[in-house]
């Protein structure tokens, strides 16, 4: 068994289990030694062939039915019992993983590929599983199965067991020499599996872009070659493993020959009266008893190959193990504070105070410098700038979803790294970049953050987005499914879905990222006149590439290089801001462009 830290909370747990499950077992071992006895007593009856040899005969008939009924009760009873266990300690730990996935930053998620995640939480826990349910069978049953046997043929004759069991210490060392080595190949061949599930994943969500360049080829090559070294990797694994059962296999049959030998041997001698006898002991062994002896060994042959098998699911389990484990052990960036702060009846004011920030993988590039700025409760405020001046980062940081300064972005008067991470996104709807949508009816989309939201909800959520008539028009309207990342819908669509699954939250703090840059000017004017209708009172924060968007919002703040360059109303930034100026000229530009083509 696996003795790990995160492993020895499940033996606790199902340790009644476990023990219903080793005790039937064990009793199954006892019941079936009884077995070769019974085949030597038949042969001494046909070889002595005494009157009531019929009646000796039925009896032991009587007592292998009555074996076969235990051992076959104590088989179901421990296999219910361990597979039982092993099942539910696998859903525990990949329980544990979710949750731990979902505590982790977005920093790990940066170093660490979804494909290599997805294979720890599908074929590692697969490999504890299995150690975990059918390893402790076979630990447990060559463990007491081989001991017993052991026992019993030294109670029939010590010298001939002697001789049985040197070759056996054969098997032990190479399992002992074999088991490292083992491991390391299991290491490698997940590693390659991972980087196979890496490449398989990110094909399989960029498959619209590989038909679009005609790539299709290009990435079947890079694929085989992927899966070649993959398989490479698990022949290789599976070289090593069945040498070392056909080795096993050997060691057994020469086992096996001799005792056959030598044991004739002795029976012939003793059938002519003429004991053989070894380091000074008599052998005295009949026919039943050679036979009674022979069949111990072959029961002992289970337990034997049991080795070969332990040991390479020991090392597969181990593997895995440590990579789960790993995993479960990993450092999380973004967690409570001691006492912290629970946000309730936020007012919505917001306090950036010289906030400066750099992505943990590129700590000497800072994205924001020194930004400082205050939104008031109720205020509409906009962010444009450049690509890629930090508009995105600015949000995600007021998110929690990175650590920040103390006291650099506050919550009415709270410093976020003092509150609780919960109840400070609690209060935020968020409106992504992406516009992730999941594979599921379109009412659920909107209703995620509240799956009890009524049906009316919905729909005047949908409506504060401007895809209400949208939706309606669909076939099966708001049971439409959006498919994978809302592959169904359009651009536009799928933003208003975003902008009504926030809206519905009804937060104090609502977030958009660039959510109208994929609908016509007509739609963004309605859905910022409903923003200013129906979230009047609570804050609001616009990211827009388009100066129209948030033309008519109470402030704007301009960013640039990562730095303010001004924060005031539209009128006051035409007179202090460059770049402010510029996205004003170039749109009023773009419109007499269009005036003219018309």
């Amino acid at each position: 068994m696996l003795f790990e830290k995160h492993m020895r909370k499940y033996y606790k747990k199902y340790f009644l289990l476990y023990l219903i499950g080793i005790a039937a077992l064990v009793a199954v071992d006892v019941a079936q030694l009884f077995i070769p006895e019974f085949l030597g007593d038949i042969v001494n009856i046909i070889k002595d062939k005494p009157a009531d040899a019929e009646k000796q005969v039925t009896t032991i008939a009587i007592y292998v039915i009555g074996i076969a009924i235990i051992m076959f009760a104590g088989r179901m009873i421990w296999r219910f019992a361990l597979f039982n266990a092993s099942g539910r300690i696998e859903a525990g730990l990949r329980h544990d993983m979710f949750k731990k996935s979902e505590r982790l930053s977005q920093k790990y998620y940066h170093e660490n590929k979804v494909g290599s995640i997805m294979s720890w939480f599908t074929t590692d826990l697969e490999q504890i599983e299995e150690y975990a349910g059918f390893g402790t069978v076979t630990i447990v049953d060559a463990f007491f199965l081989g001991i017993l046997v052991i026992v019993r043929m030294i109670m029939l004759d010590w010298v001939l067991a002697i001789i049985a069991f040197i070759p056996m210490i054969l098997i032990i060392v190479w399992g002992f020499l074999i088991e490292k080595y083992m491991s390391i190949k299991w290491a490698q061949r997940q590693e390659n599996f991972d980087s196979l599930y890496d490449f398989t994943q990110e094909t399989f969500t960029g498959i619209r872009v590989i038909k679009a360049f005609v790539k299709e080829t290009a990435e079947l090559h890079k694929f085989a070659k992927i899966a070649k070294k993959n398989q490479d990797t698990n022949v290789s694994f599976a070289r090593i493993s069945v040498i070392f059962d056909v080795l096993i296999e050997l060691i057994i049959a020469a086992i096996m020959a001799m005792i056959l030998g030598v044991g004739g041997y002795v029976v012939y001698q003793y059938a002519i009266n003429d004991a053989v006898i070894i380091w000074g002991h008599t052998i005295d062994l009949d026919a039943g008893g050679l036979v009674t002896f022979t069949t111990y060994f072959d029961t002992l042959i289970w337990p034997l190959i049991a080795m070969g098998s332990i040991v390479a699911m020991r090392s597969r389990a181990r593997t895995s193990l440590k990579r789960v484990a790993k995993f479960l052990d990993a450092e999380e960036d973004i967690k409570n504070p001691e006492n912290a702060v629970m946000l309730n009846e936020v007012q919505g004011r917001i306090t950036f105070n010289n906030f400066s920030f750099s992505y943990p993988d590129a700590p000497e590039i800072p994205s924001l410098k020194n930004v400082s700025f205050e939104i008031e409760p109720g205020e509409t405020v906009g962010i444009v700038g450049k690509i890629g001046c930090g508009k995105t980062t600015l949000v995600n940081s007021l998110l929690r979803l990175y650590n920040v300064e103390k006291n650099s972005i506050l919550i009415d008067g709270h410093d976020i790294m003092d509150c609780n991470v919960q109840s400070v996104r609690d209060v935020i709807a968020y409106v992504p970049q992406d516009n992730f949508l999941f594979s599921d009816k379109i009412e659920n989309n909107i209703a995620f953050y509240n799956r009890k939201a009524s049906k009316s909800s919905v729909q005047e959520a949908a409506a504060f987005a401007a895809v209400h008539d949208n939706i309606a028009g669909f076939k099966q309207g708001y049971d439409t499914i959006s498919g994978e990342r809302g592959v169904t819908l359009s651009g536009g669509q799928k933003q208003r879905i975003s902008i009504a699954r926030a809206y519905i939250k009804n937060a104090p703090i609502m977030i958009m990222d660039d959510s109208v840059s994929a609908v016509d000017v007509k739609t963004e004017e309605t859905i910022l006149k409903n923003i200013h209708e129906k979230r009047a009172g609570k804050t609001t924060i616009v990211i827009a590439s388009r100066v129209s968007t948030v033309s008519h919002l109470n402030k704007i703040l301009v960013l640039n290089e990562g730095a303010v360059e001004a924060y005031g109303t539209p009128s006051e930034l035409l007179k202090t801001s460059p770049t402010y100026q510029k996205m004003v000229y170039l749109q009023e530009l773009e419109k007499e462009v269009e005036g003219g083509a018309e």
